[in-house]
């Protein structure tokens, strides 16, 4: 409009690191982090990573180079997601459990400058540089993450000269760096590489601007107020560990960093440091659930867990609230920078019973306030399906908060973005309050005599079995049928049941055709994230043949 003119006092490029910049000064001697018997304060927080930024330049790295980062939850790994971008590079955070096969090929991809690895991964990280140098001379330098004691010390005993190692390039960092910030907010902040559930790895490209509105949206959804105390159960390595590691800086919270996560240590953190919120995939709810009730503490006060990925069963949502416990469901993808969508509860809900309560929570719901748009459409089409509950479609979102592309590969870009949304993949339906249910992957829904079955619905029912603590269901080829459903079990310690208790005990709660035809006893393979690998289990029900007529009959 005239009179009006943009210029630097009214448009700053969006960028997360001025969530740090402002609570080193609004919470400057609050506790930022607490890892074991260290501890930081948000002053001392900011200056370590203004000092290892400025290392991180003077190792040679350009803006939109990219810095790799194999570490789990720990002091290191939190502070290079402000570092990292700090120093006007990219931040590659790599998943723990990858061997170095794989940690070598995203190294590759990526053109990773520098690599930070955590003293326990060290081998893998050799290894990975043992295979890359075979095929190019550009290898990244290794810097090397030591434990610390509670004077921030470094257990240097072990290690050989010249070797880089963490704390020394913090020591040796300029105080006086001038921090690199984005000049154009759709720049890159990070690369994140997808879990590889179904396929190989993708790298995701994530802009400052999107990690600004994602991280704001995550406080919101989860209902964060200043200093919050959080526990750190999400891996920082996936999403960015939902881009809550720039948002708990947002409102100054404290972050308890914890190396494993195990039951035992999520209720002994809760109990000690008065943990307020956390998160977690619905694998790390059941492990609570599932817990010897005598490592379990009483929570100093209720406790909001998000949780994410495949929707919990309903029982497991019972019973964390039983325990003091209050889930919210969100969904998204790496590609949404995690969350996408939210089940924002309804006031009126909680007079209904438990088991409805449970269903409801189960949902996807709606999109979060970052996000533009979030709808169920016919992929060929583009038409929204009918708010029936029944009519299935592909989940798409439109927004801010949708990543820029994948890494070097234009046409799976362009393919994801077609028509002007972003294609998850993902099949649901969308019910008449607007809220969206999630139904199955377009690559998992089995479709068996023409009927579509959703594993999803199925694995809910058979989780709901008291024998039962995890399962996934894949189809298994059937001569008549096409494909029937598979189930692979895994039982509470302690615990028996058969395969044909289980099926029955299906039949009872579902149509025949959707009860499993075949239940094999397994531990479920897993990415480091928690989702299950059905790829892997499919291979499996395939190598198992297919069913005989006489056996598969429906009657």
């Amino acid at each position: 409009m005239e009179g009006t003119i943009q210029c630097t006092a009214n448009y700053v490029p969006l960028t997360p690191i001025s969530f740090l910049e402002r609570s080193a000064i609004v919470y400057r001697d609050n506790i930022s982090i607490i890892y074991n018997d260290v501890t930081f304060t948000w002053s001392q927080t900011h200056q370590r990573c203004i000092r290892l930024a400025s290392s991180i330049s003077q190792l040679g790295v350009s803006p939109r180079d990219v810095v790799a980062v194999l570490a789990p939850n720990i002091p290191a790994m939190y502070e290079l997601h402000f570092a990292v971008p700090m120093s006007g590079a990219v931040l590659c955070t790599l998943n723990t459990r990858h061997d170095s096969s794989m940690v070598s090929l995203l190294l590759k991809h990526s053109d990773a400058k520098i690599l930070f690895v955590d003293h326990e991964l060290l081998n893998i990280a050799k290894g990975a540089l043992e295979i890359l140098s075979k095929s190019t001379n550009k290898l990244p330098l290794l810097v090397l993450i030591l434990e610390c004691d509670a004077h921030q010390s470094p257990q240097n005993s072990s290690v050989s000269p010249g070797t880089l190692t963490y704390e020394n390039l913090i020591s040796k960092g300029r105080l006086e760096f001038e921090v690199k910030r984005p000049k154009d907010e759709l720049d890159p902040i990070s690369l994140n590489y997808t879990s590889g559930t179904t396929s190989s790895p993708k790298g995701v490209v994530y802009s400052h601007r999107g990690a600004y509105l994602n991280s704001l949206a995550t406080i919101l959804l989860n209902e964060i107020t200043s200093m919050p105390v959080y526990l750190w159960c999400v891996p920082m390595f996936h999403c960015n560990g939902w881009c809550l590691p720039w948002g708990i800086a947002a409102q100054g919270g404290t972050n308890i960093c914890q190396r494993n996560v195990t039951a035992k240590g999520i209720f002994d953190n809760i109990f000690k440091h008065k943990v307020t919120h956390m998160g977690g995939a619905p694998t790390v709810l059941n492990m609570l659930v599932n817990s010897p009730t005598e490592i379990r503490k009483p929570l100093p006060g209720k406790v909001a867990v998000m949780t994410g990925g495949a929707p919990p069963p309903p029982a497991v949502f019972f019973r964390m609230e039983e325990l003091g416990f209050n889930v919210t469901h969100s969904y998204g993808l790496t590609e949404t920078f995690g969350p996408g969508s939210i089940c924002t509860w309804k006031p009126e809900w909680s007079s209904l019973s438990q088991d409805e309560q449970a269903k409801l929570k189960a949902l996807q719901g709606v999109q979060h306030v970052g996000m533009e748009g979030l709808d169920i459409k016919d992929p060929v089409t583009m038409k929204s399906v009918p708010a029936d509950a029944k009519t299935m479609g592909e989940v798409m979102f439109r927004g801010n908060t949708v990543m820029s592309g994948y890494l070097k590969d234009l046409k799976a870009t362009q393919d994801s973005f077609k028509g002007g949304w972003f294609r998850t993949g993902d099949l649901g339906v969308k019910h008449s309050n607007g809220y969206i249910e999630l139904k199955d992957r377009s690559k998992d829904i089995i479709i068996s005599g023409g009927e579509n079955i959703s594993t999803i619905e199925l694995e809910g029912v058979i989780y709901s079995h008291p024998a039962v603590v995890e399962a996934a269901v894949v189809g298994r080829p059937d001569e008549y049928w096409g494909e029937t459903p598979c189930a692979f079990v895994k039982l509470k310690e302690g615990y028996s049941a058969t395969e044909e208790e289980i099926i029955q005990f299906c039949q009872k709660r579902l149509p025949r055709f959707m009860a499993p035809k075949t239940v094999v006893f397994a531990d479920l393979p897993k990415t480091s994230t928690g989702k299950t690998q059905k790829y892997i289990l499919k291979e499996r029900a395939k190598a198992m043949g297919s069913l005989s007529k006489k056996k598969n009959s429906r009657l």
